[in-house]
């Protein structure tokens, strides 16, 4: 592994588990914790050029990302750590990760940097109040991602948004209430294909 991906990696790790002060109104601007700019946009039926026929390999996740690199990591989603292919743009940052499905293809794709854009203009980094995101449409995570709020994104039924909840004690069997809930961190965006 490059160094400096190793870097990144480490970092991109380290800020998705920071509890960071994100209550709107109270913490940075919207701006200085999202970015204008867009390497990968999430749709329903797809990821940048990833689709549900893509197969899982670095070949064929390369060609549906044009100037990416990809590289085997270890990551965590809600249930437990797996390898996954790491999508990396030019500038050697990673942008996406790529987990396997059984047949071969594409299981799922995590976003998990802020140039990414969700399908109603989400970035990592706003808040569930910013993305006025319904709590109807939420539930509480469990195992690796315990308290954490997943919510399928307003439309999408692809598209589910993970927030983390800054200093949340619990209890981690329902979600936090709503004035906690407003400040919570859009953490990854994360895609499944629809069979």
């Amino acid at each position: 592994m490059h160094l400096s991906r190793l870097v990144a990696a480490v970092l991109l790790a380290a800020g998705a588990a920071a509890c960071s002060p994100a209550v709107v109104g109270e913490g940075p601007a919207i701006s200085a914790r999202t970015s204008n700019v867009t390497l990968v946009k999430f749709t329903d039926d797809h990821v940048g050029g990833i689709t549900a026929e893509t197969a899982y390999g670095a070949k064929a996740i390369e060609a549906a990302l044009p100037g990416f690199t990809t590289e085997g990591i270890q990551s965590a989603n809600e249930n437990k750590t797996e390898w996954a292919l790491a999508a990396f743009n030019s500038d050697g940052f990673q942008v996406l990760q790529v987990f396997k499905a059984s047949d071969g293809k594409v299981r799922t794709v995590h976003g998990v940097t802020h140039h990414l854009e969700g399908p109603n203009g989400e970035r990592i980094g706003m808040t569930f109040a910013e993305t006025r995101q319904s709590r109807r449409a939420c539930r509480v995570g469990k195992n690796l991602w315990r308290g954490m709020a997943i919510c399928k994104a307003k439309g999408h039924p692809s598209v589910e948004l993970i927030y983390s909840i800054p200093g949340y004690q619990g209890p981690f069997d329902r979600l936090a209430p709503d004035s906690e809930l407003k400040g919570a961190m859009l953490q990854r965006i994360v895609w499944t294909p629809q069979s």
